[in-house]
């Protein structure tokens, strides 16, 4: 470790300790979701279940709540329940990366835990370079940085290059990249290795002009590519779409392409691109494959440009959050997103109303109400034309069965008017709420719909309330949830 990292540790574990008992006593602090100890949080990077244990590392800045020279913060974890906070793991001190260690990903290459990242370099005017760089750990803790591997860009690209995931196919490295071409398109460029440090670039594999897509964003932020049965997968984070009916209402979009990857030619056969999450808040989400051969996807809870100096925990100094994990699955071309299992170690005193009789109006369930619960209804009965769960005065989930639409509300923490998200939905089946002091993540049917965002209620709010246009029988469960 160099002097400079040395010193770039200690003062941010000074930030730590400067603001630790502000931050502690934060009414809006989370209880199971992952946060940095000070400042921002963004991207999920390295995420990765290696010798047993799983490592999420995070994009950070732990000088303020705002984005600027990133390090990567890191937790572990045994079980994907109780996490453990460990050293800082990059720190922005070399010439490559010395405007920030940006996103990537982390693999075991010839038996250490490999972190591939994006170095951002910036001079006085502003002008950007970007370093596809490496580090290495044989302990999983301390890392060895080994400089740039990619420390050129592709022809026709600007530096707008960042965001490697790598990962292994028929015994070849193989490399995805968000980029930018000079006429200002996103694309995802593939590269592939024989041995993780020699890099040939394939080119583009999918992109906006790239068929079947037109205009589709001016950059492809956090690319990840993966298999589940006998498809392929892109989650990709486009910037510059536009809205679309329903679609596309968050300053940056989310989601993913199914298909084929052709390796050779390459190319990326692709179908539509889809949202992963309906709500306000979620963006570069990143996947690992762990020991049980799950698909496990976590997400930022924020997205960057969006009101972000408004949210109230800035004051405080820190802002924003991770998302739970989520298994996924395919189920034909759709992806489906799951709480892993483990999450249900969590839940503490159950209350359960089986086929509770809701009466036209509203009204509240006994013992069901607080502030960090996971809340599950099932087994709807003669569904009302209109139902709605309401969470601590805050937040709304409304479906419209005649129109086949389920809205989500909230109210904006600047200025507390009421906004929405919307999807179609052909029928409620069931919802199952992940609420936290200041976040809710909503699965609908099993998954097929995501809802996630970040809401200050009242801290003192803990209603939770079931409005009905007519009669309806549905089934409620709630756990208090343990952080």
């Amino acid at each position: 470790m160099t002097e400079r990292e040395q010193a770039l540790i200690a003062q941010a574990d000074d930030e730590v300790a400067k603001h630790e008992e502000n931050i502690k006593n934060d009414p809006y602090r989370l209880t199971y979701h992952l946060m940095s100890p000070v400042g921002l949080i963004n991207d999920p990077n390295g995420w990765i279940q290696w010798n047993g244990m799983y490592h999420m590392f995070y994009q950070w800045n732990p000088f303020k709540a705002g984005h600027g020279a990133k390090f990567w913060g890191h937790y572990t974890s045994t079980d994907l329940v109780n996490w453990k906070h460990e050293p800082i793991a990059l720190a922005p001190s070399e010439w490559y990366e010395k405007n920030g260690c940006y996103s990537g990903s982390a693999v075991d290459l010839d038996g250490k835990l490999t972190l591939f990242y994006t170095g951002n370099v910036k001079d006085e005017q502003g002008n950007r370079e970007s370093y596809q760089c490496i580090a290495q750990s044989e302990d999983g803790i301390t890392f060895d940085k080994q400089g740039p591997v990619i420390d050129g860009l592709p022809e026709g690209y600007t530096a707008h290059f960042r965001d490697p995931k790598v990962w292994k196919h028929n015994g070849m490295w193989y490399l995805v990249i968000g980029a930018q071409t000079e006429d200002l398109k996103g694309h995802a460029l593939l590269y592939r290795s024989g041995d993780g440090r020699e890099w040939t670039n394939l080119g583009p594999v999918a992109g906006a002009g790239i068929p079947p897509l037109q205009s589709f964003g001016y950059m492809w932020e956090c690319p990840d590519m993966f298999s589940l049965g006998d498809k392929d997968v892109m989650i990709v984070s486009p910037q510059g779409l536009d809205p679309e009916g329903m679609h596309y209402h968050n300053t940056y979009q989310a989601g993913y392409f199914v298909g084929e990857l052709d390796y050779e030619t390459p190319k990326f056969h692709h179908g539509a691109f889809d949202e992963l999450d309906r709500g306000f808040e979620f963006y570069a989400p990143q996947t690992t494959e762990d020991e049980k051969g799950r698909r496990i996807l976590v997400g930022w809870m924020g997205v960057p440009d969006q009101q972000e100096d408004q949210h109230p925990t800035v004051d405080n100094g820190w802002i924003h959050c991770l998302t739970i994990p989520r298994e996924l699955r395919l189920q034909g071309d759709r992806l489906i997103q799951v709480p892993v299992e483990e999450l249900k170690d969590m839940r503490a005193g159950e209350v359960e109303h089986t086929a509770a009789n809701l009466q036209a109006g509203s009204q509240m369930l006994e013992d069901v109400s607080g502030d960090v619960a996971e809340l599950e209804l099932t087994d709807f009965s003669d569904l009302p034309s209109f139902f709605e769960v309401e969470l601590r005065g805050t937040a709304r989930l409304i479906y419209d069965r005649e129109g086949k639409v389920l809205t989500l509300e909230r109210k904006n923490f600047a200025d507390r008017l009421t906004e929405k998200r919307q999807c179609h939905l052909e029928e409620l089946r069931s919802i199952r709420i992940f609420m936290d002091t200041s976040s809710l993540e909503i699965f609908v049917n099993g998954g097929e719909e995501v809802f996630t965002l970040r809401y200050f209620p009242s801290p003192q709010a803990r209603d939770i309330t079931f409005t009905s246009s007519e009669k309806a029988v549905v089934t409620v469960k709630k756990w208090g949830l343990k952080g």
